[in-house]
């Protein structure tokens, strides 16, 4: 596999009121579960941007096995950390996996279906689907670099997925940790006790 995966980690957490990225659910942080996810899945490097000055938030980042950049101004969103990891990622690498803190229950299991898939389509971007339902981690093919590097896109990453949906390629999976958006107290603990559910099953 030739892709880089890539986590931003400089938010400040405002929605969920505590550092996201530290949370835990099934014994693991959402860190290091979601770089675990991308490097199990194949991906390489494994670039986790985290706020500067963060030393927890980078630690946590190495004992997943993913390479912790800087974002010195995260202010303006998580399209400010996906740009700084862009900009290291060599022109060896076909694209990259854009997995968000907020999806700690993909396994790597879809991470390396989507990578085969993209690998082997060529298309400029991969999306998982659970029924009608589009997920993370989403898989952007070199191509489309230009476009997330712009700095006159309005909206993130997600404007550029949007504009691109009528030639992406949609992987159908029953995983349903792909469209699990852990962002609020209460979506935490809805998945704490799914989790729980599942394990116990």
């Amino acid at each position: 596999m030739t892709f880089a995966g890539v986590v931003p980690a400089a938010g400040s957490s405002r929605r969920m009121g505590r550092a996201k990225g530290l949370l835990r659910i099934g014994g693991e942080s959402f860190l290091h579960r979601v770089v675990r996810a991308l490097v199990d899945g194949g991906c390489d490097p494994v670039y986790v941007v985290v706020a500067e000055g963060d030393e927890v938030m980078e630690e946590e980042a190495r004992g997943a096995g993913g390479q912790p950049l800087r974002n010195p101004d995260p202010g303006e969103g998580p399209i400010t950390s996906l740009r700084i990891a862009l900009k290291e990622i060599d022109a060896s690498r076909s694209g990259i996996a854009y997995l968000p803190l907020d999806h700690p229950l993909v396994p790597a299991a879809v991470v390396s279906e989507l990578l085969r898939v993209a690998e082997s389509d060529g298309a400029p971007l991969t999306l998982p689907v659970v029924g009608q339902k589009r997920g993370h981690p989403a898989i952007f093919g070199r191509a489309l670099f230009p476009e997330l590097l712009d700095p006159a896109l309005e909206g993130g990453a997600r404007i550029v997925v949007h504009r691109h949906l009528h030639e992406a390629r949609l992987v159908q999976t029953r995983e349903r940790g792909v469209v699990i958006d852990i962002d609020t107290p209460r979506a935490y603990a809805a998945a704490l006790e799914l989790f729980a559910e599942e394990s116990e099953a």
